[in-house]
């Protein structure tokens, strides 16, 4: 057990019972007012232990702070930014956290009334894990270590700079966002206010795993007009909708869809097909790290869009696409140190760097794109957004000591 265990144990357990379940069926901001009560605990939190500058929005639920320089020269500032919500796939409500302690590799028995087992045959990553310590849930809810490990690491960071002020850094910036879960994108995260130029977001998954790189990324909506009569007399003049919503998808790669693909492979996946013989929608999402064939994939959509129109007269098929974010590394790249002094600070800390093109997005490809270089550290959970979640209270610890390791690197380049 070192110096940090117990604190960041018990953060985690104690905003795990705080229910801030973002939503997709919401127009408010944030999507959930729950998501305020983890915003308040935070916001008091920092004024306890000793943060400057700490505010809390309540427009738009986003929580600052700051720890001052203790320099006497100027030095790179470090921002810190993780989200507050959790995910609307599993249930958040009622949380009911628990360690257990020196893992030996077993099956977990997480609701023995319910008969719910975590068995390592479906989650062998539980072998990585055996000799540590583990937060569970009870195998009813989420556990919300997706995002709350990465609050908990920042917070047991900032509490122990602030009650050492021996230790030399430059101001250490904070803020903790709403609704990342449901495409937020730290969208009104105030970038003046927050108060450093680059920052690191901390979320996503095992340990030492670190991403500058993410998924290009776009919504598509098809919308097919058909035209019904009485199918007796159909012939010639009935336009079914369905079918040339069908014929729309098989027209796609049939093998560029999510579960074909991994690494740096894009794909083209279908959210929703509805439709009747006169309306049909598709709801699709296209996916590719390189912003070439990400073109290219809205491309094929449209040229798929004209060639229904020309068959079946056009403005039959509409095909509608917005942008939702793009990959971070065309900006992140500009600034070679952020990732640099990264992967140092983790290996500093005896874990060997791990990086892959994230196959997703963070808030950090947004806020690139919104002028902070925002590359993305891993929280250390595992089985986020499912009652299966849990949270090694050991990666919690290396956090905060890559996070501090972090600071000394940053106070002291030039």
């Amino acid at each position: 057990m070192t110096q940090f265990y117990e604190q960041v144990r018990d953060r985690l357990i104690r905003y795990a019972k705080v229910d801030t379940q973002s939503s997709n069926h919401s127009d408010t901001v944030p999507t959930t007012m729950k998501q305020f009560d983890l915003a308040r605990m935070l916001e008091a939190e920092l004024k306890e232990i000793g943060a400057s500058d700490v505010w809390l929005d309540e427009k738009c639920c986003v929580v600052y702070g700051k720890i001052p320089s203790n320099m006497d020269h100027e030095v790179k500032a470090l921002g810190l930014v993780a989200h507050m919500d959790t995910a609307p796939d599993a249930s958040g409500t009622d949380v009911k956290p628990w360690v257990l302690e020196n893992y030996q590799g077993q099956d977990i028995v997480l609701n023995e009334a319910q008969q719910i087992v975590m068995k390592v045959s479906d989650f062998p990553n539980l072998n990585n894990y055996i000799g540590q310590d583990l937060v569970l849930t009870d195998g009813t809810t989420l556990l919300g270590g997706d995002d709350k490990a990465s609050i908990s690491a920042i917070m047991t960071m900032a509490e122990y700079l602030i009650a050492h002020p021996e230790i030399p850094h430059g101001d250490i910036c904070l803020a903790f966002t709403p609704d990342e879960e449901v495409g937020g994108l730290a969208r009104d995260l105030d970038l003046q206010r927050f108060g450093s130029p680059t920052a690191y977001t901390l979320d996503g998954d095992y340990l030492g795993y670190y991403e500058d790189e993410t998924f290009n990324a776009s919504a598509a909506k098809v919308t097919i007009t058909g035209r019904s009569v009485h199918t007796g007399t159909a012939k010639g003049i009935m336009i079914n909708s369905v079918d040339i919503g069908a014929e729309f998808m098989g027209m796609l790669p049939a093998f560029e869809k999510p579960q074909f693909t991994d690494g740096r492979e894009g794909f083209y996946h279908v959210v929703s097909f509805n439709g009747s013989c006169e309306h049909t929608e598709l709801s699709m999402i296209i996916r590719d790290h390189s912003a070439v064939e990400f073109e290219n994939r809205e491309n094929y959509l449209r040229k798929i869009t004209d060639e229904l129109n020309r068959k079946y007269g056009e403005g039959i098929v509409t095909l509608e696409i917005k942008e939702t974010y793009r990959s971070m590394k065309e900006v992140v790249d500009q600034v070679p140190w952020l990732v640099e002094y990264l992967v140092q600070a983790i290996r500093d800390c005896g874990v060997e760097p791990q990086n892959l093109a994230f196959r997703g997005g963070t808030d950090g490809s947004a806020l690139s794109h919104r002028g902070l270089p925002c590359p993305n550290l891993s929280a250390g959970y595992e089985n986020a957004h499912g009652r299966f979640e849990y949270v090694p209270i050991q990666s919690m610890e290396k956090n905060v000591e890559i996070l501090l390791r972090l600071v000394e690197i940053y106070a002291s380049a030039l």
